[in-house]
Order: C-alpha cells, then sequence, then structure tokens
C-alpha cells in the first residue's frame, strides 16, 4: 500500500505516534495520572517482568479505550484449527503435499481466521513448550473481526497474494518472499485481495531472535537494520453492529462482542511489537572451496530452547546464490536428522526436487526419516561441469526446522486431500554404483 511508513531494527527500543496528535506519548513516564489527550495507558508484556534485559519484552500502548472493554468470551468452532497431535497413529514416510487449494469467493467467502488449517505439531500450549505449522487459504478481508493468539507468536509466510496486516502498532503490507511476525497477544486483522495462500510457523514459550553469528562476524544473514516495524496509525469508530475479538487459547478459539475497533492506539513505544522482513535482503554465505555446508547457515529467525544450540524452531531459507564448490557433489545431501525438518516453496524450482514440489504445497521429512536428492537431481549432478553457477535463482523454497517430533494432523494426512502418496517414488530409481574393482589413483 502506497503511503505506509515503517519504523527499522530488530528488537530496538522504538517510539511512534500518529501524526494526528502530536505529543501524544508522555514525557518522561510510562503511566502519568492523566494521559496527553485522555488516552488509556496499557502494557502489553511479551516476557516476565523480572527477565534479564536482554531479554525483557515490553511496550506501552495509549489508546482511546482499553482492551479490557468487552463482553465475555465465549468458545467457538475451530475449523481445521487444531492442537491435538493424536487424532490419527503416527506416520514416519517421508510426506509431500501438493499445492494446497483456495476455495474460490464465488463458492464460499473465507477470511483468515477461518482460513486457518493446522498441518502437524508437537508440544503443548498449556504448559509453554512446542511448535504448530498451520497453512492459510482465504479469499476475503476480516470485516469487524481481529485475531489475537495467546498461545504463541505467528511467523506468516505468504506465497499467494499480498496481505495488509492492521494491528495495534499500525499497518504492514506483506507480499510474498517477505514475511512477518506478529508476537504473542497482539491482535490483528487481515485484508487480502484475492484468492490468498500461506504458511504459519507458531511457537509457544519463545520468542523468534536473530541467530548468533560466532565466527561468521559482525555482520551477515539477516542483518538487524532490514527489519521494519509498523508505525502507530489509529481509528476512532464505533461498531454498533459489534465488533469480534477471536481469542485463541489453549489451543482452542474464543470470541467476545464489544462496540468499538481495537485498533485505537494513538501512540506506543516499547520493544514487544510485530515486524516485517524481505527475504531478498538476505546476505547469503555459502561454500566457496569444496562441500555442502549445513543448512544452518541460511537461518533468518530462531526460537531457541533451553538447550543450548538447539531449535524449538529455526526459520530457514534456501535463496538465490552461486554454487562454485570444486570436486564437489552440491546440492543438499542425504541426510537423517535428529529434527523434524517441514518445507514449503514460495516461488520456483526446489534445486534437489525440481519436479513435484511445487509452490503453495510442502513437504514434512520427520525425525530421523531419511531424505535428499531425488533421481534426476543425483544422476544429472554426479556429472555435471563443475564451473560457477547460480543456484535457485527466481526460487525461494524454505524450511521450519524444530527439535520437536511433529505428529500430522488428520487435516494434514485425510481431509484436505492434497496428500502426494507416490512421493517416495522419486527415490525408487535410484541404482548402486558400487564398483568393488574401484581402486585410488596413485599420487
Amino acid at each position: 500500500m502506497a503511503g505506509l511508513k515503517y519504523l527499522t531494527g530488530f528488537g530496538n527500543e522504538f517510539a511512534s505516534e500518529d501524526p494526528r496528535c502530536p505529543g501524544s506519548l508522555p514525557e518522561g513516564q510510562n503511566s502519568p495520572q492523566v494521559c496527553p489527550y485522555g488516552l488509556y495507558a496499557e502494557q502489553l508484556s511479551g516476557s516476565a517482568f523480572t527477565c534479564p534485559r536482554a531479554t525483557n519484552k515490553r511496550s506501552w500502548l495509549y489508546r482511546i479505550l482499553p482492551s479490557v472493554r468487552h463482553k465475555p468470551f465465549t468458545p467457538i468452532n475451530c475449523g481445521n484449527l487444531s492442537e491435538n497431535w493424536n487424532e490419527v497413529e503416527p506416520d514416519p514416510n517421508q510426506l509431500r503435499w501438493m499445492p494446497f487449494t483456495v476455495t474460490k469467493a464465488s463458492e464460499k467467502k473465507v477470511d483468515f481466521v477461518s482460513g486457518l488449517h493446522t498441518i502437524c505439531g508437537a508440544g503443548d500450549s498449556k504448559s509453554r513448550s512446542g511448535i504448530a505449522v498451520h497453512i492459510y487459504t482465504c479469499n476475503t478481508s476480516m470485516i469487524n473481526r481481529c485475531f489475537q493468539n495467546s498461545d504463541g507468536d505467528f511467523l506468516i509466510v505468504p506465497q499467494k497474494g499480498e496481505i495488509l496486516i492492521t494491528t495495534e502498532f499500525g499497518k504492514m503490507m506483506v507480499e510474498p518472499n517477505e514475511i512477518c511476525v506478529i508476537q504473542q497477544g497482539m491482535r490483528f486483522s487481515v485484508d487480502v485481495f484475492g484468492e490468498t495462500r500461506g504458511y504459519i510457523l507458531e511457537v509457544y514459550g519463545a520468542h523468534f531472535e536473530l541467530p548468533d553469528l560466532g565466527p561468521i562476524g559482525a555482520n551477515g544473514l539477516a542483518n538487524p537494520r532490514d527489519f521494519q516495524i509498523p508505525v502507530a496509525w489509529f481509528e476512532e469508530r464505533t461498531v454498533a453492529s459489534g465488533y469480534t475479538i477471536i481469542n485463541k487459547y489453549q489451543g482452542k478459539l474464543f470470541s467476545c462482542q464489544q462496540d468499538f475497533s481495537p485498533f485505537n492506539v494513538v501512540a506506543w513505544h516499547g520493544n514487544y511489537t510485530p515486524y516485517k522482513y524481505n527475504l531478498e535482503n538476505f546476505m547469503v554465505i555459502n561454500c566457496v572451496a569444496f562441500d555442502h555446508a549445513d543448512p544452518s547457515i541460511f537461518t533468518v529467525l530462531t526460537a531457541k530452547s533451553t538447550r543450548p544450540g538447539v531449535a524449538i524452531a529455526d526459520f530457514v531459507i534456501f535463496p538465490p546464490r552461486w554454487g562454485v564448490a570444486d570436486h564437489t557433489f552440491r546440492p543438499p545431501y542425504y541426510h537423517r536428522n535428529c529434527m523434524s525438518e517441514f518445507m514449503g516453496l514460495i516461488k520456483g524450482h526446489y534445486e534437489a526436487k525440481e519436479e513435484g514440489f511445487q509452490p503453495g504445497g510442502a513437504s514434512l521429512h520427520s525425525i530421523m526419516t531419511p531424505h535428499g536428492p531425488d533421481f534426476d537431481c543425483f544422476e544429472k549432478n554426479s556429472t555435471a561441469e563443475l564451473k560457477p553457477e547460480r543456484v535457485a535463482e527466481g526460487t525461494m523454497a524454505f524450511m521450519f526446522e524444530s527439535s520437536f517430533s511433529m505428529a500430522v494432523t488428520k487435516w494434514g494426512l485425510e481431509t484436505c486431500q492434497r496428500l502426494d502418496k507416490s512421493y517416495y517414488k522419486c527415490w525408487e530409481p535410484l541404482k548402486s554404483h558400487f564398483n568393488p574393482n574401484w581402486r585410488p589413483s596413485s599420487k
């Protein structure tokens, strides 16, 4: 949307006020006896009060009416949103989904919340430890209703169609090849402009942060300056017919009514905000000598567990880059992993499987499930001339990698009817190249 402005930085202390109300941020304190313009002061905490400063997250919102003014919450139908990881038997097979179907508006109007479908996950929102992967497919904007996730953070990856997200902090336009994060407890509404599809990584009990760079140094991967935060914007709007707040709480959905828009924050300050990031800004690190580096070098964001070096979830991308490794099989290696790997494709063709893995589809390689290049990829790259070449040009694949052993929902295995049951066949043509007569060349 033309005219949208953003603040920049990751995890900074920000301050913003709508220019229609200059001076709306209190000076020198957070909660004066009377706020400027007669606003209410409300703190949104994303961490315990006593967390160390480096991890303490909170923002102060100055709003026309406080969020506490609403009717009681009541349960509503969850649709295909689920936290039931035991509704079907476990499946350790390699799984791949064809592009998920987007309902046409002429058939049925579906907004962002109605179009949420849980595909897999693990853990428990009540104990604040876990992960869920959702697909969203929708065709109409949210009208007089918004969503709040009390369970965790949403990392949203649009694949088809841009989305305009209105939050309590302001507005963000997020297009395919961009991502955004809506942190726990933040209310937001989604406008769409046609048939829309994307992926969501939800984490319980941790917030996303930039990965440590170690010997890479001070710069590289996703640079903090490239993250964008909305600026304050408010509407003073009465909704006589009722404005609906939808709350995801302990894996279930609840709704309540109020007679005013929740996007009535005139000014705010703090370090607990929504944000977005353009994946084209990722500074790629890659091998320049030999061998295929581990995909952790492509980590954009991580949600750390309590075990050093082990993530609840990493968000990893496979962006366009140069491949120059000598005497090396350049595509991803064959692998069995102690982590779960969920992959999606925003656009283009993934290098290890150029056929079958399509934009808007997905795959899941569960803990210790073998995976790797298909037959065509192996044969082609085992004999290819190793000259410098562009890899993944026009492509953006990504991975949600987790230390949790994720279970697939009934919707993912059955109801969606997008599971590619012939996926395993892409490896069946692999043949033995073993030559017992081979000997090392003399040097």
